[in-house]
């Protein structure tokens, strides 16, 4: 039985660790957080994802997955630690690859010749080849001994451990070889297509399918503040502009989230900041969406006040990202209230998705629709869709 290491148990790496030890690998999840590592060893999961804790529990229990703090002597180690940003004087957002440089640190000792080397951690381009100088330099190891790829994930939180599965791959590696290897490790339990080139475009494949993400929604969410200015509902606009047989506009939002489509996008305009006009203005659409909504909403509350002589009670619906996850990452809804909540508005906040979050009071949403003065839909929750846009208490921010 082939012994896998994986390094970082969060979004991604928790989930690819209970889908490896499913099919027989001996796994060894690794992580910082002593409580996370505490936490799964009692098959208990510190991240909310459908079916994920019944098959962490039943790979606990069989003995094929196990957490430490530390790496082990494994056949494969794959990296899934979060790659952070730094955000610079001139507003660009660059990459802080050194959680991923710190992954790799760990396992150097344990590496051992013909070991296979994954990089699935978003990456801005050419850190695989800079994780393989570092390994290089700090091992005994020849470097054609070794196999280093990278492969990003594709997957979609709610719905993560399908992906998983189902989702085709992009495999890059160092070399040939390495592709090779690394196309056989995820044939063991990917069932999408593993399509082969070199780690470079691997990398880039990543943060342009996001970069395009991005900036397609920056599209939706400027013709949306367009609208509002000449009085025009943008649902409707874009819904009959979608007839045309060559346009799909999305929906617009109240900014963009999440910790790929509102972060990836800056790894390629830091790296390329004279030439990337396009996606770095995308980014700051999206991120001016969200301050947008702030006085829109701060707008209405002094309307409210001035017409009926009193401060009404805000409701705002929705915190997280996107809908009918828990995922807080990057929320434009969650600034929206924290926001609010600095104004000292009477507020009143519900998010299906979550129980408690820092300061702000979880209230059921029933209780929010009924009781609130006015209610500002910042997420489209499931338990939202029955709302009536028409009912004029009503304003729909949402995706």
């Amino acid at each position: 039985m082939e012994k896998v290491c994986v390094v970082g148990l969060g979004y991604i790496g928790l989930p690819t660790a209970v889908i490896l030890a499913s099919k027989k690998y001996k796994v060894t999840g690794v992580d910082i957080n002593i409580e996370i590592v505490k936490k799964i060893n009692q098959g208990i999961t510190h991240i909310n994802e459908p079916k994920l804790n019944e098959k962490l529990l039943k790979v606990i229990k069989n003995s094929n997955l196990k957490a430490r703090t530390k790496p082990i002597l494994s056949d494969v180690f794959v990296i899934a630690v979060p790659t952070p940003y730094i955000v610079e004087e001139n507003g660009i957002h660059s990459p802080d690859t050194s959680l991923v440089l710190n992954a790799v640190k760990s396992i150097c000792p344990f590496l051992r010749k013909g070991n296979l080397i994954i990089i699935e951690s978003t990456c801005p381009v050419g850190t695989t080849e800079e994780v393989s100088y570092y390994i290089e330099k700090n091992t005994n190891i020849d470097l054609e001994e070794l196999f280093i790829s990278y492969c990003p994930e594709r997957v979609l939180p709610g719905n993560i451990l399908k992906e998983l599965i189902i989702n085709d791959r992009v495999i890059g590696g160092l070399t040939s070889h390495s592709s090779i290897k690394a196309e056989n490790f995820y044939k063991t339990f990917c069932d999408g297509k593993l399509h082969l080139t070199n780690s470079r475009t691997a990398e880039m494949v990543k943060l342009t399918e996001n970069a395009y993400r991005d900036t397609n929604i920056a599209f939706a969410n400027e013709i949306s503040m367009v609208c509002d200015k000449f009085d025009i509902n943008a649902r409707t606009l874009i819904e009959l502009s979608n007839h045309h047989p060559r346009v799909n506009i999305l929906n617009p939002g109240c900014g963009v989230g999440g910790h790929c489509i509102a972060i990836d996008p800056w790894f390629i305009a830091s790296q390329a900041q004279d030439i990337t006009p396009l996606i770095q203005t995308a980014r700051k659409v999206n991120l001016n969406k969200t301050e947008w909504v702030k006085s829109k909403i701060n707008f209405i509350i002094k309307r409210f006040k001035k017409e009926n002589g009193y401060q009404p009670l805000v409701g705002c619906l929705g915190l997280t990202f996107k809908p009918d996850v828990e995922d807080l990452r990057e929320s434009p809804a969650l600034k929206i209230v924290e926001d609010l909540i600095d104004c000292k508005y009477n507020l009143t906040v519900a998010e299906p998705n979550i129980q408690t979050f820092q300061n702000i009071k979880i209230t059921p949403y029933e209780e929010v629709i009924n009781k609130a003065d006015l209610i500002f839909i910042l997420v489209s929750h499931k338990e939202f869709k029955f709302l009536r846009n028409d009912n004029k208490k009503i304003y729909n921010f949402s995706n």
